[in-house]
């Protein structure tokens, strides 16, 4: 078994409580926002609020976080395994100063091994990207989360097929990751029409979508949430909110990967950027200790 400095597998290095971590799918914004906000007109204020409170609800529980991002697309799925990963800037039409952004949290490359292994193990196809920078569906998320970058991050791509049933395995596979400390985040957003952003008619279709989402997810669990998001097309205005299913796939190995537990939403608003837009949370919190 593959160990690391800053990832080793063993009993004492596990977490405290016999619980393991809830898993998450995150909506994540627009470009580097993070570095926005000053400007933005309160735009993601409560966006930020329920990325600041899911950390204060961890605490010092995590050890690595595992993000599945929209923003990768590979054959077959992919994790960054580089110790320090570079920025990837994949938006455009921002300020100069917005390609000068710095995220400079740890790669953890023996994650990346574990989380390859446990895929291979399970009989799906794998491969490591010592290459892979953090890109903005990962840096804008933890720069929220974690300002400090010192939590150790490995990135794990979708795959371009964007099978449900395999996003769903694949998450089914990692979930053992869970228990050794590791965070797993599906980082996409619940609405993902950029051509309908701002247009007053695409409010009522992204607020059906984003129903159907809570009753899928928070209403209910095991085989039944797993197969309304096989058969997520079928959703009410699914190709309004998803005309391309990348922001959707993270979703879905979040969901893999806590199967058989409750789904909470985190973050709800119906006017971000002129639609409805949510996040969830997969499992039980973790027992945060606090000073007597």
């Amino acid at each position: 078994m593959p160990c690391g400095a800053s990832y080793i597998i063993d009993m004492q290095n596990k977490r405290n409580s016999a619980s393991p971590l809830p898993t998450y799918f995150l909506s994540h914004g627009g470009g580097p926002w993070p570095w926005m906000m000053e400007g933005a007109g309160g735009t993601f204020e409560r966006l930020d609020a329920s990325l600041k409170q899911l950390r204060r609800e961890l605490g010092d529980a995590p050890k690595a976080v595992l993000m599945v991002t929209a923003h990768w697309e590979e054959e077959v799925f992919s994790f960054s395994s580089s110790r320090a990963p570079p920025m990837l800037y994949d938006y455009y039409g921002f300020p100069r100063e917005m390609y000068a952004i710095r995220y400079d949290a740890p790669g953890d490359p023996a994650l990346a091994q574990r989380a390859a292994d446990l895929l291979v193990g399970g009989g799906m196809t794998a491969r490591l990207d010592p290459e892979r920078g953090f890109d903005h569906g990962t840096f804008s998320l933890m720069q929220a989360i974690w300002p400090e970058a010192d939590m150790p991050v490995v990135q794990m791509s979708i795959r371009r097929d964007f099978s449900p049933e395999a996003h769903l395995e694949a998450g089914r596979l990692i979930e053992p990751l869970r228990e050794e400390g590791v965070l797993i985040i599906g980082s996409g957003l619940s609405f993902h029409n950029l051509r309908a952003l701002g247009n007053p008619a695409a409010q009522a279709p992204s607020q059906m979508f984003d129903q159907w989402l809570q009753e899928s997810l928070v209403g209910s669990s095991g085989k039944d949430r797993a197969n309304r998001l096989r058969q997520w097309e079928k959703a009410p205005a699914a190709r309004i909110a998803q005309p391309r299913e990348d922001h959707l796939m993270p979703l879905h190995v979040a969901v893999g990967a806590a199967s058989g537990e409750a789904g909470a939403m985190t973050y709800h608003e119906d006017h971000f950027m002129g639609v409805a837009a949510s996040s969830f949370r997969f499992g039980a919190l973790p027992v945060v200790e606090t000073a007597a």
